[in-house]
């Protein structure tokens, strides 16, 4: 079971790296971790296990985050009409988006950095993205809303991005033209 010890914290190299694709079909071991990684994150959201264990909460999770630099996410969120999206893939890739941008009213946060981190986190409003689901089947999900925002954040997590990268050093409450505030 994955544990908040088992996760990599800022200033880890893994972090700042970028990761490589998973060969597909994948194996049994990175199909494991990645069950594990979507066990993670459900188990964080659910109280009495986040207590017993002391696991944060959170709502996705990238390899990197486990000192693992391979394609993977998991995903466990639902959207402002309660639609679970729940999903663990194998190289997922942004393959369209908005010119729109959207941002979290609260900032973003991540399980890797223990710090709180006050800011605008620009994002794409609406993306596309292909991956590989832990059954082999190829997936491609239009996203937007709360949903489409963490699936940025962990894929920029695959390419050595942490969330506050985005932030505007200069005004870091800067609100981009025409966004969509999403959770005000």
């Amino acid at each position: 079971m994955i544990t908040m010890d088992s996760i990599v914290r800022e200033g880890h190299p893994a972090l700042r790296e970028k990761s490589q694709d998973v060969k597909l079909p994948a194996s049994e071991e990175d199909k494991q971790i990645l069950r594990k990684m979507i066990e993670f994150v459900m188990n964080s959201q659910n109280p009495e296990i986040a207590e017993k264990y002391n696991l944060r909460p959170g709502i996705g999770l990238a390899a990197p985050q486990l000192g693992i630099n391979k394609k993977m996410i998991a995903i466990y969120v639902t959207d402002e009409n309660d639609k679970l999206y729940n999903y663990a893939l194998f190289n997922p890739k942004i393959i369209s988006h908005s010119t729109q941008r959207s941002f979290l009213a609260s900032g973003e946060g991540c399980l890797s950095v223990d710090r709180d981190v006050p800011g605008i986190v620009p994002r794409y409003a609406k993306i596309t993205v292909k991956a590989t689901d832990l059954e082999g089947k190829e997936v491609n999900l239009r996203l937007k809303g709360l949903p489409a925002i963490v699936f940025q954040h962990e894929i920029d997590h695959l390419n050595g991005v942490m969330f506050y990268d985005h932030i505007d050093k200069n005004d870091p409450f800067k609100e981009p033209a025409d966004a969509i505030v999403i959770g005000r």
